[in-house]
């Protein structure tokens, strides 16, 4: 419940002069990945020299829905907004969940395979955090309460996984033969990411060193059913677009929703699993959106822990 004009809310409340221009972008998932490809085309029209783009989600506080008529006999259903506006494939009449268990069935992803790739993803964050390699990046956050203040400076997720239970997991979406489960699928969360950009002339004026050049980046759009696929569509369309070859980038990042997600698109673009989301040494970088009707109340933010590898070369 952020209320009216997110995106200004926060500039001001950072302490950003009162007539900095400020956009708030609903692309769902993709927002914040859509927020930096704006920035970029705007820098890049001259319009701008520098500009903070990112995103941003609290999902622990989206409020339950009512009705505006007057209430009937027999009582008010709450509507869960995170799943109306966030989580519902409003083409198809169900869960985004239910996309995902498509995807699965058309490219013959299991649920083992699927809950490898969580385990694993659980364990790279594990890892980098017992490494440090999260600490420059995270602001740390204050909770103020009556009775003491609380200050938030790491990931929580991560820590308190639990393995083991991963196979003893029901299915979520299908109860059957699902292969979506709580573990394999991303929770809910708080959270968020930005990322200064700007014009080169502005960065050497002020003797800024850049973490990284954005070279180019697209957009996709498919079925909304198909929507776990849509990078793919972005991917090549951007990859046609710069000449570059799917053995030229060492970095891939895919907002994973869903194991599937991921698994789908490495399939797909014939990736090498281990290749995604880890260091590099090649020079392409670009940063790619997909779009089907994916929903996760636009929380795909620029994430910096790629460009914060010691390679030059990612796409996101």
């Amino acid at each position: 419940m952020a209320g009216q004009a997110p995106a200004r809310q926060a500039a001001l409340k950072a302490g950003l002069e009162i007539s900095t221009p400020c956009t708030t972008v609903n692309k769902v998932c993709a927002s914040g990945m859509k927020s930096i490809m704006l920035a970029a085309s705007s820098i890049a029209l001259g319009h701008q020299d520098v500009i903070c783009a990112g995103g941003m989600e609290s999902m622990s506080n989206v409020p339950f829905y009512l009705p505006r008529k007057e209430p009937s006999y027999g009582g008010v259903k709450l509507v869960d907004a995170i799943v109306h506006d966030g989580l519902w494939d409003v083409y198809n009449q169900f869960h985004m969940g239910n996309c995902g268990e498509n995807t699965a069935k058309v490219q013959q992803i299991t649920r083992e395979q699927q809950d490898e790739y969580a385990a694993m993803s659980y364990e790279r964050s594990q890892n980098a955090a017992k490494k440090g390699i999260f600490d420059k990046e995270i602001v740390p956050v204050v909770i103020e309460s009556k009775k003491s203040n609380t200050t938030v400076d790491k990931d929580e997720e991560y820590a308190r996984v639990d393995l083991s239970k991963f196979p003893k997991l029901k299915p979520a979406f299908v109860k059957e033969s699902g292969t979506i489960t709580a573990a394999n699928a991303s929770t809910l969360n708080d959270g968020a990411a930005a990322a200064i950009l700007s014009s080169a002339d502005f960065a050497h004026k002020h003797s800024l060193k850049p973490l990284a050049k954005i070279i180019a980046y697209a957009d996709g759009a498919c079925k909304p059913i198909d929507f776990p696929i849509a990078p793919v569509l972005a991917i090549n369309k951007l990859l046609k677009m710069t000449g570059v070859k799917t053995s030229e980038v060492d970095i891939w990042e895919i907002n994973e929703a869903f194991s599937v997600v991921a698994l789908a698109n490495i399939k797909l673009l014939n990736l090498d699993k281990e290749k995604h989301v880890r260091s590099s040494n090649n020079k392409h970088v670009g940063a790619a959106s997909g779009e089907g009707t994916k929903g996760s109340g636009g929380n795909l933010q620029w994430r910096r822990r790629s460009l914060g590898h010691n390679g030059r070369g990612s796409l996101i």
